[in-house]
């Protein structure tokens, strides 16, 4: 974060195309089109942007009263899923001049353009525009290709049209990534738009994300990328398999045929204890939905030949996910803290529904066991796996 010398002098040049001034912490659609502009950083100035919560357009404080919930809110601008790449931001509260204000520090983003709400936003002087087709173009091409994460890469020796399936592209992808009136208005290429959304590279070769979200043979190019769902007649692996099934194709076909086989195999009892007799269903369907998608999402792709695993026992299920942390230590995994070892991978699940927002998916888990009246979940940590345990409902 800037000094507060830096930051007063900020305030002293009055908005700009780095700075915003807002007097209310409410209008959260507001805020997230100027992160958004701001991460995009059209002009190039390659230094943060600052958006001072709590002035008025003429610089003078607003009055308002920084509490742990507009912070709360604030912060959590960056993982509610509605900036795609999740943007660089760090706030805090201030006091500047005898005013109470939050501070919202936006980094530039290599790994433009960035989305709110499917929308491109640039700042244009002291306002923020929906970027014109040949604005967002810009932003393609000033994407930093050399520092991007793995997911970004483009796959050797593949083609748009002989590795992807582009009907799927345009029926079902492209129309969840981006507004209609955006499509309409733009009338881009289709190689445009695949590049826009970070599923080609500039040579046109489909990425890592573009062939585990559209591929036509997912697990000829990544031979790990599937699923394996194993049901045991017992507690240990060593006992009878009563069901076991490898599930491949791409990443959301994969999800949808996981759920259903889930549901299948979640037991209910009717529990006639109370005044109302109510179903007990012996695991969660949300919370092991959750844990599947979070190792779909956070798995080592990159060289890896095995699978995720599901091995559903008499007593627990244990998902097992390939590669250790990423982003997050032991100290703060599952405290609402997220780090993307596939960030475009992330952003294309959302885009398809299977996220609500970024940094819940643990949240959820126990909210749902506890309700549910199971223990919560137990997690063992390697360095090359990171396996979740959930035991059965008493």
């Amino acid at each position: 974060m800037f000094s507060d010398s830096e930051l007063i002098k900020r305030i002293h040049r009055g908005e700009s195309d780095q700075v915003e001034f807002t007097e209310s912490a409410k209008d959260l659609d507001k805020i997230r089109k100027v992160i958004c502009a701001f991460a995009n950083d059209l002009p190039g100035h390659n230094t943060p942007g600052v958006i001072f919560v709590g002035l008025r357009d003429d610089k003078s404080c607003a009055g308002l009263s920084i509490d742990d919930a507009i912070l709360k809110n604030l912060s959590g601008l960056r993982g509610d899923g509605k900036i795609l790449p999740s943007p660089i931001i760090e706030v805090a509260k201030k006091n500047l001049q005898n005013c109470e204000i939050a501070v919202i520090q936006v980094e530039p983003s290599k790994n433009t353009p960035i989305r709110a709400g499917n929308r491109c936003y640039i700042r244009v002087g002291p306002t923020c525009n929906q970027a014109a087709a040949e604005e967002e173009k810009h932003l393609t091409e000033k994407r930093d290709w050399q520092n991007l994460p793995y997911d970004m890469n483009g796959v050797a020796d593949t083609s748009i049209e002989d590795h992807l399936d582009m009907e799927k592209f345009r029926r079902d992808y492209l129309p969840s990534a981006v507004t209609p009136e955006v499509l309409q208005e733009n009338k881009r290429s289709t190689n445009e738009q695949m590049r826009a959304l970070r599923l080609i590279t500039p040579e046109s070769k489909p990425t890592v994300t573009a062939i585990l979200m559209l591929g036509n043979d997912v697990r000829y190019w990544f031979p790990g990328a599937y699923i394996q769902f194993v049901r045991y007649d017992g507690t240990e692996v060593t006992d009878p398999v009563m069901d076991q099934k490898e599930i491949d194709g791409t990443l959301a076909e994969q999800l949808k045929e996981l759920d259903s086989i889930l549901k299948a195999n979640i037991s209910t009892a009717l529990d006639t204890s109370g005044e109302t007799h109510a179903q007990l269903p012996d695991y969660p369907y949300e919370a092991l939905r959750e844990l599947v998608r979070n190792a779909v999402i956070h798995r080592d792709y990159q060289g890896c030949y095995t699978p995720i695993r599901v091995y559903w026992y008499a007593d627990k299920i244990t998902i097992v996910s390939p590669g250790g942390l990423y982003g997050v230590s032991r100290k703060n995994f599952g405290r609402g803290y997220t780090g993307y070892r596939n960030p475009t991978i992330a952003e294309a699940m959302k885009n398809m529904g299977f996220m609500q927002r970024f940094g819940m998916g643990l949240a959820t888990v126990e909210r749902t066991l506890k309700e549910n009246g199971n223990k919560q979940a137990s997690f063992d940590i390697q360095e090359n796996f990171v396996s979740a345990t959930v035991e059965r409902r008493p």
